[in-house]
This record gives C-alpha cells, structure tokens and sequence, in this order.
C-alpha cells in the first residue's frame, strides 16, 4: 500500500510541476473517497471504481486537469460530475469557492458527508443536470468538467468569464477522448488546447430516471 509521499513523487516525475496542485494532492486524504473494497489502492496512481457507473479519477488526471485551469485564490470555480468528491476536494483547496454538480443523488450525499467530515467549507453542491451547468453563481473564473462530451459544451463556456479558463475531455464513449483547456480572452475570443489522451465516462443530459423525482 503506497502512500501521499509515494503518490507526489510520482506526479512530480510525471511531469506534474506546479507546487500548490501537489501540496493539495497531499493533503487531500484520497483513502477517504475510495469504497473500502479499494482502500489498499486509494493511493495507487489508478482510476477506481466508485458505484453508479462512475469512477474516482486517476490522479495523474486530477492533477494534470487542476494544473491546466492555472488557479488563484480569488478564483470561482464550476465542477461538472461531483463524483466521489476527490477532485472537488483539491479543488476547495486552491480557489476561492467551488460549485459542483452531480445526477447522481446517492453519490452526491456520500460527498456532501466527506465536505462536512473535511471541513471544506467553500464548497456548494447542487443536485441536477451538469451539463446546462449552474447559471445563478455565474459567470465562473474556472469551470472543470470530469464528463466527456463529443463537442465543446457551449452551454458551458457561455458561463466562462472573460479570462477565464475550461478544462474538459472531448470524445465519444468507448474511444480515446482528448483532454483540452479553452481559454477565454478578454475580448471573449476562445481557444482550444489539447493537453492529453483520456478515457471519461460520458456527459448526459438529464437525470436517472429512479432519481428524477427522488
């Protein structure tokens, strides 16, 4: 069973340099957000399996993503797929405040419990459909999204401050997904940056059915 320091030096050989992203890579207790099933590989360098279809992402991942938004402590942030709460978690951070989204209800209680447990106080959670992102705290410095969507979600970047940067997989399910930072200049002009080869679940519209109304 590997462990924070093992984990760090990893990511660092990697190719991960940015100091305040590994700091919170650290310190964020991943054997926390991890099923007890996997717990002797929360710090493994893996992607795991979290229920509802979902995954934990693999930390390389988190915090290649987390180091291509560029964050500051002034920033507001928008996370799409909640998920286990991981990558929300090394979020709060490094930025000002955090609004995440999840479809999934079961999921989001367990991450809500671990924000609490952590006292992650900057961190607001809404249950509902990630993928028309969250207008009324907009517009957003930063906005992550931790689903695959075939296209670049426009929906998404028209909450993007001018100056502001998202970071996203784009692809299909099933095939090799490409990871990509958008800019937006002060002039609102975008562009897109390829950053890696990734495999995400898919962004989907609307709720589970068995939840919709729960």
């Amino acid at each position: 069973m590997t462990g924070p320091e093992t984990l760090v030096a990893g990511l660092r050989k990697a190719g991960i340099r940015d100091e305040r992203v590994l700091s919170a890579m650290a310190e964020v207790p991943r054997h926390q957000f991890v099923p007890a099933t996997f717990a002797d590989h929360a710090w493994d360098d893996v992607a795991l399996p979290i229920g509802a279809g979902q995954t934990i992402s693999q930390p390389y991942v988190v915090a290649l993503m987390t180091a291509a938004l560029q964050l500051t402590e002034r920033d507001q942030i928008l996370e799409i797929g909640t998920g286990s709460g991981y990558q929300t978690a090394i979020l709060a951070r490094l930025a000002r405040r955090v609004f995440t989204i999840e479809r999934h209800r079961p999921l989001l209680l367990e991450a809500e419990a671990r924000f609490r447990a952590l006292r992650l106080l900057n961190v607001t959670t809404r249950f509902g459909d990630g993928s028309k992102g969250w207008q009324e705290p907009a517009p957003f410095d930063r906005i992550l999204v931790t689903a695959a969507s075939p296209q670049s979600p426009k929906a998404l970047l028209d909450l993007l401050a001018p100056g502001g940067i998202l970071v996203a997989p784009l692809g299909h399910e099933r095939e090799l997904q490409r990871l990509v930072r958008i800019p937006r200049d002060a002039d609102g002009t975008m562009y897109c940056e390829e950053l890696a080869k990734v495999r995400f679940v898919p962004l989907v519209s609307g709720l589970p059915r068995e939840q919709a109304t729960g």
